[in-house]
């Protein structure tokens, strides 16, 4: 799954009127980056949301097939259901099993074919060194458990891979999804990795047009 439902305030006035995953990125949307690496990692299908301007999404996306990966969106209201109540309004369509979650809105090299397709306990999360823009982190990796703290934090990469068990007795509506992986930490039940390449979190136009200035930068000639 593609999370792409958040209206992107920080990116106005860019996603006033294109929705963020489509913003492009050295003359490509955001979100194909996505697409494509999962596809050449083997995933069979793709689920994405989408909330403000999600017709753009649908429109852009399609069916998948050029993409070699089927898509199937979940639609949400206006103001979207924040990340745990996005996944868990789409879990019709992840079926029963353990499914991966990507966030939309940022761009990695991380190689989803080596994560694992089964975690011991209900999640396990792909964590990076923080950047400038965090310092403070959000996890603390022991071993190969993630708990809460108090430690040396590393922060969300948003790559997350979880079961369907992780959102039993949610509620209806919006909700985030950090609480549900905090109360799983304390029961030993959250995983981790620690992720040492590149990734980039565009929570700003600045950072945006930064990623397309390197990116651009790597091009032939």
């Amino acid at each position: 799954m593609i999370l792409a439902a958040g209206r992107g305030e920080r990116m106005r006035p860019l996603t006033d009127r294109v929705p963020k995953p489509l913003l492009p990125v050295a003359g490509k949307p955001l979100i194909e980056y996505h697409i494509a690496a999962l596809a050449r990692a083997g995933v069979e299908s793709l689920v994405v949301n989408h909330a403000h301007l999600g017709e753009q999404i649908v429109a852009a996306l399609g069916d998948g097939s050029r993409f070699g990966i089927p898509i199937v969106y979940s639609a949400e209201p206006p103001g979207a259901l924040e990340t745990g109540g996005g996944i868990a309004r789409a879990l019709p369509l992840l079926g029963s099993g353990p499914f991966l979650v990507v966030n939309g809105d940022i761009w990695t090299e991380y190689d989803f074919a080596g994560l694992m397709q089964s975690p011991p306990g209900l999640a396990h999360l792909v964590l990076v060194p923080n950047p400038p823009q965090h310092p403070a982190g959000d996890f603390v990796l022991d071993g190969e458990r993630v708990a809460a703290g108090p430690g040396d934090s590393l922060t969300f990469s948003g790559i997350g891979l979880y079961r369907p068990e992780l959102f039993a007795g949610s509620p209806a509506g919006a909700f985030p999804l950090a609480p549900l992986l905090r109360a799983a930490m304390v029961r030993g039940e959250v995983s981790g990795e620690c992720y040492q390449g590149a990734w980039y979190d565009i929570g700003t136009p600045e950072r945006l047009a930064e990623l397309d200035r390197q990116l651009r930068s790597r091009e032939p000639g």
